[in-house]
This record gives structure tokens, C-alpha cells and sequence, in this order.
């Protein structure tokens, strides 16, 4: 006898049941179980009104400036999600990424992200100064993947551009095992694309809320 495919109870309330929803292709991908916890998809933004009104799994905390502990502990208090933060390896690295890494820790950040310029000494003392998973950046080939796994990287963040898929398809070829997020773009294709070269999570770029204004707007001035 077939199985019937059980709906979905959907529980909303009467204001929010307008929140952003991340592509559905990317319930495809296997996910990453960390803590128990199943990560899909990643949310990338630091826009606190976002990350309180989306479906993603987690949060991805990243931005182009050094690392600072109020702006971590704001997200990770306002975030009903995980967060993963940054923690520097660009301009900002040595001692500073490990305080950085042990206060995001002791904030509950689920994870510290560190940046592709990061040497693996640096990394290593991160690693061994906190006891959540840390994530390292990876953006060309030229990245020696089995250093970055000896010197304590728990999971790898591809972020390659158009050469996302490739560079995920090379490195799980290599490293069959090895947890890896990676960008999907904003297409459909694209990521069905890394999902299938092996990416184990994707990160989304939301709209910006100017951009979710514009639609709402419109709406307004339909009434």
C-alpha cells in the first residue's frame, strides 16, 4: 500500500505571515548537522529586521568591516536562529581573531567564520581557543585544502563566484567527507548546481530591504 505524503501543518500569526522564504531548491542539499541541529540554508546578512522575518536555518554573519563584539551580540540576541560570525582573517588577524572567536563563543554563536587571507598558524590558535565549529573561506583552487583541515577548520565556506560549482565539485572529489557551505547565487540553476557538485549547505544573499520596500510600496499604492 503507497504511502500517503503527509501536508505540512503551516502556523502563522495575524501580522507575520509575510516573511521572506529562501529558495526552495535548496531543500535538496543534504544539510549539516551541527549539535543536533540540521543547517540547510544560511541567511547572509546582518539586517536584524531580515533575520527576524525569514525561513532560513541559520544566520551567516559576515560583513566588510573588522569584526566587532557589540554588532555579534546584538545579531546573535535578536536572532531566534543560529549564527555563524565573522571573525576577521582579512585586516583583521592574530590575537584579535582568537578574542574575537572566544567572545562570539561566549555570546552562542554557533560557529566562527574566518576569511581566506587567514595563515594556517592563525587559524590553528583559533581553533584550539574555542569549542564551537570554526568555518573557513575558501575562493580559488589555489587554497591547500588539507592544510586548512589540519590546522583545525571544521567546515569550508566556497565562495568562488560563477566557479562556486567547480571549485566544489574539485574539492569534494578530493575530500569526499568534508562539510562545505557555499554561495548559490540567486538563481535557481545555479543552485541546483552547487548542491550537485556537492555542497552540503548554501548561503543566500537576501534582497535588501530597500528592494522588499519597493514591492510592498506598489501593493500600497494599488489599495
Amino acid at each position: 500500500m503507497q504511502q500517503q505524503k503527509k501536508q505540512v501543518p503551516l502556523v502563522e500569526s495575524r501580522l507575520r505571515h509575510s516573511i521572506l522564504e529562501m529558495p526552495k531548491e535548496i531543500r535538496q542539499c543534504s544539510g549539516i548537522v551541527i549539535y543536533g541541529r540540521r543547517i540547510k540554508s544560511l541567511v547572509f546578512t546582518t539586517d536584524l529586521a531580515i533575520i527576524k522575518n525569514c525561513d532560513a536555518d541559520a544566520v551567516f554573519a559576515v560583513y566588510p568591516f573588522t569584526p566587532q563584539q557589540s554588532i555579534s551580540d546584538a545579531i546573535i540576541k535578536a536572532s531566534y536562529i543560529p549564527v555563524f560570525c565573522g571573525v576577521g582573517g582579512g585586516t583583521t588577524r592574530g590575537l584579535r581573531t582568537v578574542s574575537l572567536a572566544k567572545d562570539a563563543e561566549s555570546q552562542g554563536a554557533m560557529g566562527v567564520i574566518l576569511n581566506a587571507p587567514i595563515d594556517n598558524l592563525n587559524l590553528l590558535a583559533v581553533s584550539r581557543a574555542v569549542d564551537i565549529p570554526v568555518i573557513i573561506t575558501v575562493v580559488d583552487e589555489k587554497t591547500d585544502i588539507a592544510g586548512r583541515l589540519e590546522a583545525g577548520a571544521s567546515i569550508l565556506n566556497v565562495a568562488a563566484a560563477y566557479k562556486t560549482p567547480e571549485l566544489v565539485r574539485s574539492i569534494r572529489e578530493k575530500f569526499p567527507e568534508v562539510p562545505i557551505i557555499a554561495t548559490g547565487g540567486n538563481k535557481p540553476d545555479t543552485i541546483l548546481a552547487t548542491i550537485e557538485a556537492g555542497a552540503n549547505a548554501i548561503t543566500h544573499t537576501p534582497p535588501s530591504t530597500q528592494e522588499l520596500f519597493k514591492t510592498m510600496m506598489a501593493k500600497y499604492r494599488e489599495l
